[in-house]
């Protein structure tokens, strides 16, 4: 969301007064003010044709002040026309860098950004020089177009004149670059300023931002305001905010939550509905539901981010009570707001619900489904185990099944135990997407389940004669604003020292609890000590056993995961939830798990 900024140039130039001046001048003058007056007057292109026709009829285009005025206003003003714009311009016999600045910036405006470019050319060869008011306009144009290699050529103008250290060309080069994303030479312009202002650090951030770099984000957002210089600005803030939304950071979600409260005088719909998105998938659904029912003004993305967090919670009847709360004020659903709302079917198990919505959908609001939407109602029957309905329907449906839908399949049929069901899935799975190296180790794994050794190492050799590599188990935590990342099987890293020795300390007070690891869970041809080992090492329990070290008594944790949670750590969170008094939030890659006094919210695993 962030803006680049151009330095400011009036649209209307004003005439400078001196009491010295000539009669004939002092006449001159009068008569351009009277222009700017009439230019002022104009609040639509007609009334500005009529004003165009009075300053030919006093003889005032021949006036270059007037002219150029003319051209600006035509060009910057809301209501103005390029076209017209143009042909005034098109008769000014020698202009100037101010009126190609003026028409670049116009057709900026109206995203005509080829045409910005193709008039720098007639700039240069008409022999006009541009200046620091030029750069920050064209760059803007690349930026937009993702137009790298224009933009480094525009970068090289810029060098040979000098104004490479200008301040508003620089913060335009972190934008160009963070937007086509070389974040590098976006870091080079950065580092090599002299003069940092707000736009510098909120287009660095937001370049990161753009390339998920979330950790980084926030290491900037920290600099930026450890250097105590600058205000941050909205599109700061919710670049923070987003990054936050990605790495579970609730705490620092909260300071960045403060820090717009105290910058801000008042929070939009895009902000408020972004600090929804940040709570609720912090794991803080309470806090977002009470910025959504505070909010004096909601639009369709309010409600649908609201519907689909619910549903991340699997809160499928309150998702479904939200969606009717928005078609009772007026508001028109889309398609965006039904993914959200069969999602919440699915998550829920609310089967009948959900084909029921997919039909309301269709009649109702005559919506076209999408291939999203079948994912949808797929994953909602596959879950519930109607493995067979699923397959039906991916045959009957109008459009082409993707290699998420059959994934989807898959994922239920190893779920279900259905391995010839699955077997079909996965062939399809693999000829439409063989690049995927989960995939792989699904199928395996679902092999493994049903003791057919011979047949998981065949896909998992496949995986390895295709270069494939496993996605390591990621875990993070946020301790004392801090974001700690834990790998599966991680040893060496000195975040954890003392880790498996309190981990140790868990498995004996577990184990009193009746505690028995779910050897299942590991899919090798290992003995059973070699099984147990490797589920103590998974980043989840590494994860929690450094939140228990590192936080206070009664405090909860949160913690967010790159893939699916395992059926023997939910077992695990459970038993430590009750045992240490402690809310446990997870947030794997499909919901959200709330762990306290030995229960889990989720409806099932």
């Amino acid at each position: 969301m962030v803006r680049t900024i151009v330095p400011h140039q009036n649209h209307l130039l004003i005439p400078q007064e001196d009491h010295t001046q000539s009669p004939e001048l002092s006449s001159l003058r009068l008569r351009e003010q009277e222009c700017i007056s009439l230019l002022k007057r104009g609040k639509n292109i007609e009334e500005f044709k009529q004003a165009h026709c009075q300053i030919l009829k006093l003889g005032l285009f021949c006036s270059p002040f007037c002219s150029t005025n003319l051209v600006a206003t035509c060009a910057l003003s809301n209501w103005g026309s390029m076209d017209y714009a143009c042909s005034i311009f098109q008769q000014i016999d020698e202009p100037g860098s101010f009126e190609f600045n003026t028409m670049m910036r116009g057709y900026v405006k109206d995203l005509n950004l080829e045409e910005a470019l193709h008039l720098y050319d007639e700039m240069l060869k008409r022999g006009v020089e541009p200046d620091n008011f030029t750069y920050p306009i064209l760059l803007k144009a690349c930026a937009r177009l993702r137009s790298f290699q224009e933009g480094v050529q525009i970068h090289g103008h810029a060098f040979k004149l000098g104004l490479e250290a200008d301040v508003f060309v620089q913060n335009s080069l972190i934008n160009l670059y963070g937007k086509c994303g070389e974040i590098g030479a976006s870091c080079v312009v950065f580092k090599q300023m002299d003069q940092r202002t707000i736009s510098s650090w909120s287009a660095l951030i937001s370049a990161h931002a753009k390339m998920g770099m979330w950790g980084e984000c926030l290491s900037l957002f920290g600099e930026m305001n450890n250097e105590g210089h600058f205000r941050p600005e909205e599109s700061v803030l919710v670049s923070a905010i987003s990054a936050c939304t990605h790495l579970g950071a609730l705490d620092l979600g909260r300071c960045t939550h403060g820090s717009l409260l105290r910058n801000m005088s008042g929070l939009n719909v895009i902000v408020e509905t972004s600090l929804i998105d940040m709570y609720v998938k912090c794991g803080y659904l309470e806090k977002g539901l009470t910025i959504f029912q505070r909010m004096k003004e909601k639009n369709r993305w309010s409600y649908t981010v609201m519907i689909s967090g619910l549903a991340l919670h699997g809160c499928g009847l309150e998702a479904l009570q939200v969606f009717t709360d928005m078609i009772e004020h007026g508001l028109e659903p889309d398609d965006v707001v039904y993914v959200g709302v069969l999602t919440a079917c699915s998550r829920a198990g609310l089967v009948k619900e959900g084909l029921e919505f997919f039909e309301r959908m269709k009649v109702e609001h005559k919506i076209e489904p999408t291939i999203q939407h079948y994912g949808c109602l797929v994953d909602l029957m596959s879950r519930s185990g109607m493995l067979d309905e699923a397959l039906e329907l991916i045959g009957n449906m109008p459009i082409e099944p993707n290699d998420i839908i059959w994934r989807s399949l898959l994922s239920a049929c190893r779920f279900h135990r259905n391995v010839q069901l699955g077997e079909k899935a996965a062939r399809n799975l693999l000829m439409q997407n063989p690049q995927n190296a989960s995939d792989y180790l699904v199928l395996s794994n679902m092999y493994a389940q049903a003791q057919r050794w011979d047949d998981a190492a065949m896909a998992r050799t496949e995986m390895v004669q295709r270069g494939l590599v496993q996605t390591p188990g990621l875990s993070f935590i946020e301790v004392k604003k801090k974001i700690y990342k834990f790998v599966s099987q991680e040893i060496s890293s000195p975040k954890c020292d003392g880790v498996y020795d309190m981990i140790h300390q868990m498995g004996w007070q577990l184990k009193f609890e009746g505690y028995l690891p779910d050897i299942s869970e590991v899919l090798l041809d290992v003995d059973e000590e070699e099984k147990r080992k490797r589920l103590s090492g998974h980043s989840q329990k590494l994860a929690i056993a450094f939140g228990l070290i590192h936080t206070s008594q009664g405090s909860p944790l949160r913690i967010v995961r790159n893939v699916r949670m395992c059926s023997d750590c939910h077992a695990y969170t459970k038993l430590v939830s009750m045992i240490y008094q402690r809310r446990i939030i997870v947030r794997d890659r499909n919901q959200f798990h709330h762990f306290k006094d030995g229960s889990c919210s989720f409806r099932k695993r």
